[in-house]
């Protein structure tokens, strides 16, 4: 009897398992059926939105096509040709450049450099972009433009620069010291040579430290130029080139000097570029 008793209440218990499962079936399915149309708009807003984003992609690929057939062309604005003509031109032709082997480095080539060098030939020896070194020169004039030719100093102890750099003293008025460098001469107040300018030129940051020294010390701006082998810690603003060869730092006091002539409205007579970078005695 308790056996009998017991099976009766697993089965009413399974029965209303089922009931409760069918319960919830039917609850789901009327729900379904109830937003049925929602569900509908959603789908149909979704096939939308997509049919809309292939159109905007496939006007965006028409669009790009026609640009692409247009600078094909040439038809560019004036002010995008102007704009690359100005980063075309150069202070003087690229043979020239060349030929003064203003581009040509050493085999050493420091971190600091290493970004204005284009290559290394299969000698070793590290080649600078001169794209950059005419952009550096063009702006290396804007900065010393701006300042008198009193309150400038050329310094240059390397003789391969000698003959350029009183070239460039004659043209422009600019003071420049050569073979030695009188130390102490813009921190000892006692010297007679005592003089303080307000930029300084230096052609070589190891050979001529002294100077780079005197101008930290007394906090004047430096604009240097820096071989491949050269470190640019100490400078302001620098020029990257051969700084070891006559004709490159002829060419480099030549182009210095024509654009502070012109840029200060001064009409002294500048000798010509042949005769900066020419290897002759002073």
């Amino acid at each position: 009897m308790a056996r009998v008793k017991k099976e009766k209440t697993e089965t009413e218990e399974k029965a209303k398992k089922v009931s409760k499962k069918a319960k919830k079936e039917t609850e789901s399915a009327l729900e379904i059926e109830a937003n049925s149309d929602e569900i509908l708009d959603s789908v149909k807003s979704k096939k939308t939105k997509t049919s809309d984003r292939s159109v905007l992609i496939k006007e965006l690929k028409e669009k790009a096509k026609k640009l692409a057939s247009q600078i094909e062309g040439g038809v560019i604005s004036e002010d995008i040709k102007e704009e690359l003509e100005k980063k075309r031109e150069t202070l003087v032709p690229l043979e020239d450049y060349v030929k003064t082997g203003i581009h040509l480095g050493t085999r050493v080539i420091t971190p600091d450099m290493k970004k204005f060098v284009y290559r290394r030939r299969a000698d070793s020896i590290g080649v600078l972009n001169t794209a950059l070194i005419d952009e550096q020169i063009k702006k290396s004039i804007d900065i010393v433009s701006k300042y008198s030719p009193e309150e400038i100093v050329l310094v240059c102890k390397r003789e391969a620069g000698w003959k350029p750099a009183h070239l460039f003293s004659e043209a422009t008025g600019i003071r420049v010291f050569t073979k030695k460098y009188p130390a102490g001469m813009m921190t000892n107040i006692q010297l007679e040579s005592f003089y303080e300018p307000e930029l300084i030129i230096i052609c070589d940051p190891w050979i001529d430290k002294n100077a780079v020294e005197d101008a930290v010390k007394t906090n004047k701006k430096r604009l240097i130029l820096c071989d491949t082998n050269n470190f640019t810690k100490n400078a302001d603003f620098v020029i990257p080139c051969n700084n070891k060869g006559s004709k490159s730092l002829g060419l480099i006091f030549y182009l210095i000097a024509k654009g502070y002539l012109e840029k200060r409205k001064i009409q002294n007579p500048l000798p010509s570029m042949d005769r900066f970078t020419e290897d002759s005695d002073l």
